[in-house]
């Protein structure tokens, strides 16, 4: 008998006709013998509602209350998904999030996990019970509710998966694993047999939707046997895992784009030691994270340096650095908000040269103009312009994919 954790997203329990069909898949499970842990997420676009009530009433929510009202669309799915399974005459309990022992630091609506207590979840599991989790919530110390941000459900799953030392965590969505580009938007995107802990993070951190990298660096750290699968067809669906079976093969895995990125340019600086220290220690005071650097030589003893930041923090990243122009020596700060990351990703690549050689011929075929370009040991991102994404991504994707046949 094997201890299973599943997660299902908010498209998977959309509406009854679905809770009824997340029920069969959860009592197929349980009927094979298993132990039976399940995870759910707020039903369709019931976030987005509660959200929309809560601005109907102000428009500056204390953070307590919005964690009081958005951990009400999960504590839905687990009520009537366990209506469904009891209907279906198998033994079901449902559990919020801090009945479960989800334990959070204070920072309410992105609280992350201190630790999980599951007493209560193994007493119902010795019963024989099948066991629904509210997901992206948990408790603080002062006994307040409190939700784990975006991909909170992944986060809770995996960390269920891995304080219950479950056999396997199965994460269900509305596609059916993870595909060398997000099969929606990418002709020829192929879906992957299996995938590293470390590719899937990059894939994730790159703009992949199909798992939150919170989630991903989570079950690395405490090596769960994941799955990604599709809670609408019976397909088998992508392992997540240290090592791959053919990964001395593998150059790139995936094509990612992120268009939630801006770019900042300082302009003119003086050419002196300490200048960069400066440039990021103000952002770093703001908590504002920097993604892509670029530094060139400009003129007459001047250097400009570029850098990305996250679109939301766009604007006072670019307010900082105005306000900071004397300090660190800038001429002008220009701000462009119409960019998007591309990006590349793949175990295999650090050793084996001309990867990023090709990435940039597909490009340059394409006629799209690469504006900054950052690296790492299983990476190639560029930045390019917003309007030319997705037939950058497309090319890309061609490239690799559609010219050898597979991963290349």
């Amino acid at each position: 008998m094997s201890l299973i954790v599943q997660k299902f997203g908010g498209s998977s329990v959309a509406d009854a006709d679905r809770v009824r069909n997340v029920a069969r898949i959860i009592t197929d499970t349980y009927r094979a013998g298993n132990s039976v842990v399940v995870v759910l997420s707020a039903q369709g676009d019931t976030t987005d509602d509660l959200l929309a009530k809560a601005a109907e009433v102000t428009s500056r929510a204390p953070k307590r209350e919005m964690d009081m009202l958005l951990s009400a669309g999960e504590q839905m799915s687990i009520a009537l998904c366990a209506m469904a399974i009891d209907q279906m005459g198998y033994p079901v309990i449902s559990l919020t999030g801090w009945q479960a022992g989800m334990k959070t630091d204070a920072s309410h609506g992105v609280a992350r996990i201190n630790r999980i207590s599951p007493e209560r979840i193994t007493r119902e599991l010795d019963k024989r019970k099948i066991v629904l989790v509210a997901g992206f919530q948990g408790i603080n110390r002062y006994d307040d509710i409190t939700t784990l941000g975006r991909g909170g459900s992944d986060t809770s799953a995996v960390a269920l998966a891995a304080a219950l030392r479950a056999d396997l965590c199965q994460i269900y969505t509305d596609v059916d694993g993870i595909y060398t580009a997000d099969p929606r938007c990418v002709k020829g995107a192929r879906k992957l047999e299996e995938i590293t802990f470390d590719e899937m993070l990059e894939l994730a951190s790159l703009g992949a939707q199909v798992l939150h990298n919170r989630s991903v660096e989570m079950a690395k750290r405490y090596n769960v046997n994941l799955e990604v699968l599709s809670s609408f067809s019976e397909q088998p669906g992508t392992k997540v895992k240290e090592v791959v079976k053919t990964m001395e093969k593998n150059h790139v895995s995936g094509v990612a784009k992120d268009k939630n990125v801006a770019r900042i340019a300082l302009i003119g600086l003086r050419n002196q030691p300490g200048i960069a220290f400066k440039i990021f220690s103000l952002l770093a005071k703001h908590n504002i994270n920097v993604d892509i650097i670029l530094q060139s030589i400009g003129r007459e003893d001047t250097k400009d340096i570029s850098f990305t930041v996250a679109r939301g923090d766009a604007e006072e990243a670019a307010a900082i650095m105005e306000e900071n122009k004397e300090v660190v020596g800038c001429q002008r700060v220009e701000l462009n908000t119409e960019v998007a990351k591309v990006s590349i990703v793949g175990a295999g690549m650090a050793n084996n040269a001309g990867v990023a050689c090709k990435m940039f011929e597909a490009l340059y075929s394409a006629g799209i103009n690469i504006n900054m370009i950052s690296t790492s040991e299983i990476k190639v991102s560029v930045l390019v312009d917003e309007r030319e994404a997705d037939r950058a991504v497309q090319a890309v994707h061609d490239r690799f994919f559609s010219e050898f046949g597979g991963r290349v």
